[in-house]
């Protein structure tokens, strides 16, 4: 059988930031005080413009002797489902390749040197994932544009890498489209 890859565990020397979730009540229907019998912890890399942080988020587990019923707080909704990046870290690699138009194989490199390594596929997940959750907004946007009477486009061309080719430069010609409701209708 083939091997499942596996996750690798967040760097040890990176500090850690515990959240804790707990039920609003540990008293049971039964009129029983539950006891704490465990926890679940899970942990995701956040990160604020130069520093990198674990948070680390422990739901505690809350069980009655008596009618033995276990009750747990629910896990806080997250961008991406038992994913390990934070909506801060998430927000970051979007913005510097979007906005700063930062390649992933270079985003790969400056987050080694901070030592937190994450792999360029890893990121890649990561920004597709994303375009997934963003696709709402996008569907929105787009149908409030093109109800407009005048729409203004603009097809601008751009030297793109080829794939495979990063460390040599060979590029080839790519397009980006915007497109904009007019000002005067």
């Amino acid at each position: 059988p083939k091997a499942k890859p596996r996750r690798a565990a967040l760097p040890a020397h990176l500090p850690r930031v515990e959240i804790t979730h707990e039920p609003e009540s540990t008293a049971c229907g039964c009129g029983c005080q539950m006891k704490r019998i465990g926890e679940d912890v899970s942990e995701k890399l956040d990160y604020t413009p130069g520093t990198f942080t674990v948070e680390r988020h422990v739901r505690g587990k809350w069980a009655c002797a008596a009618c033995q019923k276990l009750v747990q707080a629910p896990v806080p909704a997250q961008i991406i489902d038992k994913g390990m990046p934070t909506s801060n870290l998430l927000a970051n690699v979007l913005v510097a390749k979007y906005g700063d138009h930062l390649p992933l194989y270079r985003q790969e490199s400056i987050y080694a040197r901070a030592g937190v390594p994450l792999a360029r596929s890893t990121l890649a997940q990561w920004v597709g994932s994303c375009g997934v959750q963003l696709q709402p907004l996008v569907d929105a946007l787009r149908q409030e544009v093109l109800a407009r009477s005048i729409v203004h486009a603009d097809e601008t061309p751009v030297q793109m890498l080829k794939r495979g080719s990063e460390r040599d430069g060979k590029t080839h010609r790519a397009y980006l489209w915007a497109y904009t409701p007019g000002r005067h209708e």
